[in-house]
């Protein structure tokens, strides 16, 4: 059976990863690790997960397929170079790294390796997106706001920002021309940021507002069929010909499975199989690593 290690047991791997890779079981032999031995014990025991490792040197000598790397991002580089020495493939949250000359380096060494280096990008799959994005785009608009929160740029643009960076260029479906930043900050906190992104045709719109009075997700297609738009990742609505209609999910559909992780973690296990390319492209996600590294950059002018 598939032999696969989870490094780095936090909050994003106890709720976005874990429930799904419990129920994959039957596919594959996961391998719980991290240094704290309560809460190795606690998770294989909630989940009924039945290998476990300490420490990252004893999950390598397990020989794994892959390796899904679940740290905080100043950690990422180091443990996929380990892992990619190895010959192991890797999936990891985003960012690859918030260093782009890092992030390109990885890439060329996944790709002399052979093995597959794949970001954690989990909206590009969430379903509601997926039907957005058979929407021919002339008009993209992604937006995420938060209530009042004070974070700084570099942060922001490596931590928020791809969220919306990554989901605009996957409905745009084209490689944009040119890009363009607008930021407002203030003793180097973010307040807002927009990303223009065109082509000869075509425009889309990366905005996050770090100041707006809820929290919300929508993404907008226009084209001369309508307006199409999901909101939270949950619900599609078109608005056409002056009818506006409204698509959700069925209750029973899990949260996980909305949120886009439930159908990348099993894209990326098949493509450690053998049976698909890597579910996020080098190409793409290079590409939104470097759109958002422009705004620290701009930011810095």
């Amino acid at each position: 059976m598939l032999k696969i290690g989870v490094f780095g047991l936090g909050n994003i791997a106890q709720k976005a990863y874990l429930p799904v890779m419990a129920q994959l079981q039957d596919q594959v032999d996961w391998i719980l690790c991290t240094r704290d031995s309560v809460k190795l014990k606690r998770l294989q025991q909630k989940f009924g997960f039945k290998h476990t490792v300490s420490d990252f040197s004893a999950l390598l000598a397990q020989q794994p397929a892959a390796i899904f790397i679940h740290t905080p991002t100043p950690t990422h580089a180091a443990y996929i170079k380990r892992c990619l020495a190895a010959g192991i493939h890797v999936y990891v949250d985003k960012p690859v790294s918030d260093n782009l000359a890092e992030v390109k380096q990885l890439y060329q060494l996944a790709a002399q390796q052979n093995c597959l280096l794949t970001a954690g990008f989990n909206r590009r799959f969430a379903p509601m997106n997926v039907k957005l994005h058979q929407q021919p785009a002339q008009v993209v608009w992604v937006q995420k706001t938060r209530v009042a929160e004070q974070q700084s740029v570099p942060f922001v643009a490596f931590d928020l920002l791809p969220h919306v960076v990554d989901t605009a260029l996957f409905l745009f479906g084209q490689t944009p021309q040119a890009c363009h930043y607008q930021l407002t900050a203030e003793k180097g906190i973010l307040q807002q940021a927009s990303v223009l992104l065109t082509a000869p045709h075509a425009t889309a719109y990366a905005v996050l507002n770090m100041q707006a009075g809820t929290n919300r997700e929508t993404a907008t297609v226009q084209n001369q069929q309508g307006i199409f738009r999901v909101v939270d990742l949950a619900t599609y609505q078109q608005d056409q010909h002056g009818c506006c209609t409204q698509q959700s999910f069925p209750d029973w559909t899990p949260n996980l499975t909305r949120r886009g992780f439930a159908p990348l973690i099993q894209q990326f296990i098949a493509a450690v199989q053998g049976k698909q390319a890597n579910p996020v492209s080098p190409t793409s996600s290079l590409l939104t690593h470097q759109i958002c590294q422009g705004l620290v950059t701009e930011a810095a002018r």
